[in-house]
């Protein structure tokens, strides 16, 4: 039986296995893909994360991976179908049909971002099209650049863009925005922001790097194109947590903890995105998978305390 079991392997998971492994804990991770690194290793250039800059998302997980098996974390490729309480201890329930015991569960599954799924979306992904204005906003520096949504995250961008780049569209699908009042007063405001409402984009355009979006008017029916150099998705975030769906109630997908990680359930943490929280990027998920290992060494000396070990 394990100490504890991490279920995901991007920056949250990997830097639990990290601070697990220093805290003496007997620790597996598991993880679907055939790579770690979660949604980082589509990111085409990582220009925020202290000291490691100028580094590719891909390196950077190559690089996270690393130091976790140098400190010999076991790693093992599959997929969990069920997480079942057994008393004091859990159980995980394999694809494949084998049980994993162990007596404590980090959830580190994160989020992906939801996609517009027009042509060119998936071609130009880290070469002009991006799903985090925080992360990738400097690269455009003085260029044009649209933000599609309608929500507080599509505005914020917007805004945050607008402090750096030439011009930058909002584009949306209805005539009003869904964000809250004081931030579309303030987009509104901006003479950098352009607001084209009613209105969806039906493709993004470009050779090797994005160089315009063919956008759709809903109510004139007429299509034009703009020429811009990077393209920000803005519609929502799809957290990967159906599989814990059983075990609580969640908030809009995600799994409800505070900065300590711990979930309603005893034994039961959650670190990344898939996590509640304001900020997620590389830094607070690897933030979080401290957090929650100094919570769970927490959680080992009441319960050893009580006996139960």
């Amino acid at each position: 039986m394990y100490d504890l079991v991490i279920i995901g392997s991007g920056p949250a998971g990997l830097s639990a296995a990290v601070y697990a492994k220093r805290a003496c804990l007997s620790v597996l991770v598991i993880e679907k893909e055939a790579m770690s690194g979660g949604q980082m290793i589509y990111t085409e250039e990582v220009d925020n994360y202290l000291g490691l800059n100028h580094r590719s998302g891909f390196e950077l997980a190559e690089a996270f991976e690393q130091h976790a098996r140098d400190l010999d974390v076991t790693f093992t490729e599959g997929e969990v179908e069920e997480i079942m309480a057994k008393g004091a201890t859990w159980t995980l329930h394999m694809t494949d049909g084998d049980d994993i015991e162990t007596k404590t569960v980090l959830l580190a599954t994160g989020a992906t971002h939801r996609k517009l799924g027009v042509p060119g979306e998936e071609t130009f992904a880290g070469a002009g099209v991006s799903y985090c204005a925080t992360c990738d906003g400097a690269f455009f520096k003085d260029k044009t650049v649209a933000v599609v949504g309608g929500g507080d995250v599509a505005l914020e961008d917007a805004l945050y863009l607008a402090n750096i780049c030439k011009q930058v569209y909002l584009i949306h699908r209805r005539n009003e925005l869904r964000g809250t009042k004081v931030l579309q007063e303030q987009a509104f405001a901006n003479e950098k922001i352009t607001f084209l409402g009613e209105s969806e984009v039906t493709e993004i355009i470009g050779d090797r790097q994005v160089s315009g979006i063919a956008v759709h008017h809903k109510i004139t029916d007429e299509t034009k194109q703009i020429a811009l150099d990077g393209v920000f998705i803005a519609v929502g975030m799809e957290p990967q947590s159906t599989l814990y769906e059983p075990l609580m109630k969640l908030e809009h997908g995600y799994v409800p903890a505070e900065e300590d990680c711990a979930t309603e359930r005893s034994g039961l943490y959650v670190a990344g995105d898939v996590r509640t929280k304001c900020l997620r990027q590389i830094v607070t998920a690897v933030s979080d998978g401290a957090n929650a290992v100094h919570s769970i060494t927490e959680y080992f000396t009441t319960y050893n305390k009580e006996g139960r070990s």
